[in-house]
């Protein structure tokens, strides 16, 4: 009676220790592997051009374009509160407002050397945060977008002051191809908004199933679903 007593105990501890720890969110059983190589700032497709930039305005930028993309994940990404990406980006912009307004006065610098005069110069930093903010749109990759930026945020919260720009070096290039949209990888799976696939949906009138359900090739043909390449592009 001991034994059991004592077992029970420990089963008992063991599962409160469980239940205490959180879990995070997670959509898929696998989920596609967005990891890219490090990035400088001035690579097609990661930020706005800077043209004429320094290596230090390159950097600020890119800093500043991981910034702009995890506000964004702040906002969108409130629909899985596991993911937690408010409560790490709320103390990201604190642990790190030193490196972060560094940045944003560097690009204020750059601007204002770029154009005539001030105003101008202040004109174009809008825009190009506003642009910055628009180019990092996740309503298709939402899922992958979320998880890659929950991630990065979680990453930045135990980076030592001063080095979160190597933070953006390193995953500036996997938060970017996070917003292309991907599913499941571990099952096959069909996605019909392919471009180069046209839409088509199985044949369904009674003509083209016998009395077991299965289908009538002598009267319809060879069946037309899957669509062709469906199942090469769920492999990817």
């Amino acid at each position: 009676m001991k034994v059991v007593r004592t077992a029970l105990v420990a089963g008992v501890a063991f599962w409160g220790m469980g239940a205490a720890a959180p879990a995070s969110a997670q959509f898929f059983l696998q989920p596609y592997n967005f990891q890219g190589k490090p990035v400088q700032g001035d690579e097609p497709g990661i930020g706005q051009p800077l043209p004429g930039a320094t290596p230090a305005e390159l950097r600020a930028g890119l800093l500043w374009n991981m910034r702009a993309a995890l506000n964004v994940a702040a906002l969108q990404c409130q629909f899985e509160p596991m993911l937690t990406t408010v409560s790490n980006y709320n103390a990201t912009l604190k642990d790190h407002e030193v490196e972060l307004k560094g940045a944003f006065d560097t690009l204020g610098a750059y601007f204002k050397r770029q154009n005539k005069t001030v105003k101008a110069g202040q004109d174009a930093l809008d825009q190009y945060g506003t642009r910055t903010y628009a180019s990092f749109s996740s309503v298709s990759g939402q899922l992958g977008f979320c998880t890659t930026a929950a991630s990065i945020l979680h990453q930045a919260v135990f980076t030592p002051r001063g080095h979160l720009g190597e933070l953006a070096v390193d995953r500036m290039r996997e938060l970017r191809n996070s917003l292309v949209p991907y599913g499941e990888q571990r099952f096959p799976r069909y996605i019909g908004r392919e471009q180069h696939i046209a839409a088509t949906m199985p044949r369904l009138d009674a003509l083209c199933w016998n009395k077991k359900a299965e289908w009538v090739v002598k009267k319809c043909g060879v069946q037309n679903w899957p669509p062709a390449g469906a199942t090469a592009i769920a492999a990817r």
